[in-house]
């Protein structure tokens, strides 16, 4: 083998634990930074959802005072957070948006769900091609009971999320590059590290003979 495939060969040797490493921490650095974007995406509906559910268990207003039975405006054109109601059986009351002209709808598993926990924080999708930062509660008071949610469209937080995809396998992959240049200059430089395993090697072989 010649000198310098042996080279090639430590640095590499040498190399991968390390590259690993760095896979790893790049992995855990996007992930957190994944879910800080997607939990803040919540924030707005949050307060939304508990201030209408809030009012509504007391009594002080009706369903039908807060959103209208019909809308105009489309979901999927808007970035603005927009509350639905659902009555108890998971029949729209009233929505500030509608979804191809009509109030939206949603499973009713997801309903049971958020009767059962209280409140549910879930991303939505109405439709192919729309993604929903969703917070549904429920609610109950003396005349009726139902479910309250608010939404807001998960498009700006995707594109963010995506971008910081990019950004993240890019330095990655400038880290091993670089890393892995590092090592093979260092490997260069100093031969006898090279050497020292090869005579590792040879007494290994001469032992066992």
């Amino acid at each position: 083998m010649s000198h310098h495939k042996k080279v090639l060969q430590e640095t590499l040797f040498s190399w991968l634990p390390l590259a690993v490493a760095i896979i790893i921490m790049s992995s855990l650095v996007y992930v957190v930074a994944q879910q800080s974007y997607r939990n803040a995406a919540n924030d707005p509906q949050i307060q939304i959802a508990q201030d209408i559910t809030t009012a509504l268990n007391k009594g002080d207003v009706q369903a039908d005072a807060i959103v209208p039975p019909t809308s105009t405006s489309e979901m999927s054109s808007s970035l603005a957070t927009f509350v639905t109601i659902f009555s108890a059986t998971g029949t729209p009351v009233g929505s500030s948006v509608a979804v191809d002209g009509k109030l939206p709808t949603i499973a009713e598993k997801i309903l049971v769900a958020a009767k059962k926990s209280g409140e549910s924080r879930i991303t939505w999708q109405p439709k192919p091609g729309l993604r929903i930062a969703t917070v549904i509660t429920s609610y109950k008071n003396s005349t009726a009971s139902g479910f309250v949610l608010a939404g807001r469209s998960l498009k700006e937080t995707d594109i963010r999320i995506a971008q910081l995809g990019i950004i993240t396998a890019i330095t990655t992959l400038i880290a091993l590059i670089l890393s892995f240049l590092a090592l093979w200059q260092m490997a260069r430089k100093n031969p006898g590290l090279t050497e020292h395993h090869e005579h590792t090697a040879e007494h290994h072989h001469t032992h066992s003979a």
